[in-house]
């Protein structure tokens, strides 16, 4: 068994994890199986009762579990003085080879290599034991079966202008007093290092030149496999395991089209999060990459509008009206709504009115987890008309509902908090095979997803939620735990109990998050008819190269969408021809129409939309014709999109070129004065 491990130094959040996956990708890249453990040094027995803000997101694996000593309640050591060394430093390495002996790809036989990547940064006192384990482990397998990547900083400072490599040398040097010494050195820059800074750097930190690769900014972390292959760090790696005559050359091909494609895409798909961690976007990282992955998938660039679930209820229309006003502006400018996984009654109504909104406006929705149980307490008080209908984690203990649609599980402790949870894999099985769900899981029978919670929807309010429309797709083995809800009737309506972000991956995007950028973008009918297509889409080497996909009938708001009376946004629901839209108001000039299914009401002239004024089609109005589709200000009627730098209001987005204002990329003889001109007023 061969052992690869990532550590971290200088500063937190340098991309180790990005690093070990990589690592990862690249290795698997060379036909070599692969397996990997996140260890990070808390004491935590498993994720249940961590907060987001403490830790960042708390992500779950099959088992659900974390590494913890029971040997000791056993009475294993039989009274003995139970020491960090060597009683904790020895089951920490007995954990490590048994899972990294376990194979994860359904092949039989033990992994040919595990990726270890150790959690904080050298010098913490935290991460002691597990520095001093794994020492005594790259000791035990012995030279050419341990490679150790140490991941550092090299800073530029703006006043002088030099790559800085002394923070790198105090690392190396803390790495290698606590009997550690690194292989290989991944620096993270700005930019490449310069040659005589790889020099110094492999003087003083004992590691040769070739075996040091630089980490710089990339548009996307999807470049950093190739940027590693780019540099050979995969022959210093296999160098160190003596598997030089064992592995291929790296096959990155597929890997490389799809880095490429999400570095090129510029027609958005916007999603509201409407969640209580919006402040910390680390609370929701497994969301926000499984968004990305489906994004891709849909050939759309993925815009995320922040929705602190608390704004967008009542009493914050009092104490912060601004607030109120930007939060529900955000909301209704959406093409989708997620509402992800959370605990505690903070935003609960917010989120509740956030569900109601996708559900009455016929805007595609997703609720994960807790997103999914407040869309059940909403469906009853608005459909059922059940006034007081909620979930008994909100309750007091004075005031109990009378109709809990969603209880604790009833095997859970109510008294302790930790282990508590259903935590782990289990199986979902599709009780209607008909449905959109188990469409978009390739029309299977059941389904294995990671879950992480104690409540669940009431199997004894069921059959009257039925009766009322709302469909129970999924269930588990017993049939009375709620998994998958949809309401047929809606464009998109669904709601996980499990966690589908966890085992989403840049060529495997999550099934329902597909469904949910596929009905945002008027694509659903396309992919439930199609299984493949997902791999289709990704393999395909730019967004506009085979012309438009076939499009579904997209969701129509209803005339409450958006304020301005006659200026309502209506997106999609005017004919089709040859997935070209027909706008119907007020015609179009010099044969042009808007390809993308996504077309407007107002008619075009040269390409361009006309608006109407101030009576535009976007809720914060127009002027001279021009969209101001973001509520975050603009200058000379040009949004500054996303919150990426802007120049005079014209957006730089990543590394798109502009030519007098305007995106150029993608455009065949480029464009003039905003009109897009490649002889057709189409934008491809």
């Amino acid at each position: 068994m061969k052992y690869v491990l990532v550590t971290g130094g200088v500063v937190s959040g340098l991309g180790k994890g990005v690093t070990a996956s990589s690592i990862g990708v690249l290795l698997k890249a060379c036909g070599l199986r692969v397996t990997s453990i996140k260890i990070d040094p808390y004491l935590n027995r498993d994720a249940g009762t961590m907060s987001p803000f403490e830790h960042g997101e708390v992500f779950v694996l099959d088992d659900g579990g974390e590494a913890v000593m029971d040997k000791e309640r056993r009475g294993d050591y039989l009274g003995k003085t139970v020491q960090v060394v060597p009683h904790v430093t020895d089951e920490i390495q007995s954990w490590i080879e048994r899972v990294a002996h376990t194979p994860v790809d359904g092949q039989e036989g033990p992994p040919d290599v595990c990726v270890i990547e150790l959690g904080g940064t050298i010098g913490d006192i935290e991460s002691m034991p597990f520095i001093e384990a794994l020492g005594q482990f790259s000791y035990r397998v012995g030279h050419g079966n341990f490679c150790l990547i140490h991941v550092s900083l090299v800073p530029v400072l703006n006043v002088v202008g030099e790559q800085k490599t002394k923070p790198t040398q105090h690392s190396v040097r803390g790495l290698r007093g606590l009997g550690l010494t690194p292989d290989i050195l991944a620096c993270r820059s700005t930019m490449p290092l310069d040659e005589n800074v790889k020099a110094k750097l492999s003087q003083f930190c004992h590691v040769p030149d070739v075996n040091i690769v630089t980490l710089y900014d990339v548009p996307n972390i999807w470049h950093i496999p190739l940027l590693l292959r780019d540099q050979k760090a995969h022959e210093a790696i296999l160098k160190n395991l003596n598997l030089s005559g064992v592995a291929k050359e790296p096959v990155l091909d597929e890997w490389t089209r799809r880095a490429e494609l999400c570095r090129t895409l510029h027609e958005p798909v916007r999603i509201a999060m409407v969640g209580k961690y919006t402040g910390l976007s680390d609370s929701y990282l497994s969301v926000l990459k499984a968004l990305l992955h489906a994004s891709v998938a849909c050939h759309r660039k993925l815009v995320v509008d922040w929705v602190p679930a608390s704004d967008l209820e009542d009493s914050t229309q009092e104490e912060n009206p601004e607030g109120y006003g930007l939060a529900w502006n955000l909301l209704k400018g959406a093409d989708g709504v997620l509402v992800p996984g959370g605990f505690g009654d903070r935003g609960v109504e917010g989120k509740i009115l956030a569900a109601k909104y996708a559900r009455e406006n016929n805007v595609p929705y997703l609720g994960i987890c807790l997103g999914m149980q407040l869309a059940v307490v909403e469906f009853a008080r608005s459909v059922l008309g059940v006034e007081d209908a909620n979930s008994t984690e909100f309750d007091s203990e004075t005031q109990k509902t009378e109709n809990p649609y969603v209880v604790f599980m009833p095997e859970g402790s109510k008294t302790h908090m930790g282990g508590t949870m259903r935590l782990g894999s289990r199986r979902t099985y599709f009780h209607v095979k008909d449905c959109k769900s188990a469409k978009l899981y390739g029309s299977a029978s059941f389904v294995d997803e990671r879950h992480r919670h104690r409540y669940e929807v009431n199997p004894d309010m069921i059959a009257e939620l039925e009766s009322f429309g709302m469909s129970f797709t999924g269930k588990d083995e017993s049939g009375q735990r709620m998994e998958i809800i949809e309401l047929p009737d809606h464009p998109f309506f669904v709601g996980a109990q499990f966690h589908p972000e966890f085992k989403s991956r840049p060529g495997n995007p999550s099934a329902l998050f597909v469904g949910l950028i596929a009905a945002a973008t008027g694509q659903l009918d396309a992919f439930l008819d199609n299984p493949n297509l997902v791999h289709n889409m990704l393999e395909r080497e730019s967004p506009h190269c085979n012309g438009p996909l076939p499009l579904s009938k997209p969701h129509s708001r209803k005339s409450n969408d958006l304020p301005n009376g006659n200026g309502i946004h209506t997106k999609h629901i005017n004919d089709l021809e040859n997935g070209v839209h027909n706008s119907h108001e007020n015609g179009s000039t010099n044969s042009t129409k808007h390809e993308h299914g996504n077309g407007y009401p107002n008619g075009l002239s040269n390409g361009i939309h006309q608006s109407h004024g101030n009576n535009g089609i976007y809720p914060n109005g127009s002027a001279n014709g021009v969209n101001l589709q973001l509520p975050n200000g603009s200058s000379n009627g040009i949004y500054p999109e996303y919150s990426h730098v802007s120049i005079n209001g014209i957006c730089k987005d990543h590394d798109n070129v502009l030519l007098n204002g305007v995106h150029s990329d993608h455009i065949i003889n480029g464009s003039l004065n905003g009109i897009y001109s490649n002889g057709s007023g189409f934008h491809y």
